[in-house]
């Protein structure tokens, strides 16, 4: 066989194999690993999504950077104590720290850290200084592996939940996931969870407070509402972001004893409410596991082909 044979051959081959490249990308579309962004004044209704009525949707809080934000721990090991100064920045996409944000809430940065089997959970509000930097004090008096979510809207984007690992070393004790429960105990008060959640769906919940048995129906506002939900899946931490119907002052919404949420849960599985409330000028969090389970199948509306007749 010629020089010019052989370059022919090769050159088909190449193009084969770019066509067939080109067909598996086609097939196979954008990688869907970034959520599309939301906005937390409002505290939207469900997840993001990749877009389409049969798209995976993603919890917020997996990713360390998204949107060209990124969440920079100084530190990402530390050791057991009360009070451990945690100190971090938000880099913007040129890679300076941001230092100016949009209020939410009440505040420019909501701070949630928990460990990752659920024990320890925290929401705090740290500091700003001038240099953008946070700082906020953490207890820490359990080893093990912390989810470290910083909530935040930056001056000119959208709002954003950024997700770090926080190290604390020691002997990790880990516990299992507490079972579903409808009834949560936080010292003389007991809270509970009513309402259906169905994947895929915003589905309302509400949390009713009692009080040695009574009603309580003088709650005090907490982060402009009644109450503050932090869901977050136990399989992966997955954040999600709810908020609560209507607001004090709003002429409609009671100061309880149902508070009610808007929660959509992205998937079937187990996952972990936290309900910080104010009473008495005193903060309280009550803790639920929800188990969702699966929801219907879809159905399609094409005809099934009749099976054929053989003779």
């Amino acid at each position: 066989m010629n020089a010019s044979s052989n370059f022919a051959g090769f050159a088909l081959g190449l193009a084969a194999v770019f066509g067939i490249a080109l067909a598996i990308g086609a097939a196979i579309g954008p990688d869907p690993t970034e959520p599309a962004a939301h906005d937390s004044n409002t505290h939207a209704e469900g997840p993001a999504t990749t877009g389409g009525p049969n798209s995976e949707e993603y919890p917020a809080g997996l990713m360390a950077t998204q949107n060209g934000y990124t969440l920079r721990l100084d530190t990402t090991q530390t050791s057991t104590a009360a009070n451990v100064p945690l100190r971090f920045r938000i880099l913007n996409p040129a890679g300076a720290p941001v230092t100016r944000y949009v209020r939410s809430h009440d505040k420019d940065l909501h701070l949630i850290v928990v460990r990752r089997d659920m024990v320890g959970f925290q929401h705090v509000h740290p500091t700003l200084d001038q240099a953008g930097t946070w700082s906020v004090p953490l207890d820490l008096t359990r080893a093990g592996d912390y989810r470290v979510f910083a909530d935040f809207t930056a001056e000119g984007s959208d709002n954003l939940t950024l997700g770090a690992d926080l190290r604390v070393a020691g002997n990790y004790d880990a516990q299992p996931l507490p079972a579903s429960a409808t009834t949560s105990t936080v010292g003389d008060y007991t809270v509970t969870s009513s309402g259906a959640v169905t994947p895929g769906q915003a589905s309302s919940v509400t949390l009713s407070v009692r009080r040695d048995g009574k009603p309580v129906t003088d709650l005090q506002p907490y982060l402009g509402a009644y109450g503050h939900l932090v869901a977050l899946r136990a399989a992966d931490l997955g954040y999600l972001h709810v908020h609560p119907e209507g607001h004090p002052g709003d002429g409609i919404t009671p100061a309880g004893p149902g508070i009610t949420f808007a929660v959509t849960a992205p998937s079937a599985g187990d996952y972990r409410l936290f309900l910080d409330f104010r009473h008495e000028g005193v903060v309280r969090t009550a803790e639920f596991t929800l188990s969702v389970a699966p929801g219907p199948a879809p159905t399609s509306s094409a005809t099934a082909p009749e099976p054929a007749h053989g003779h």
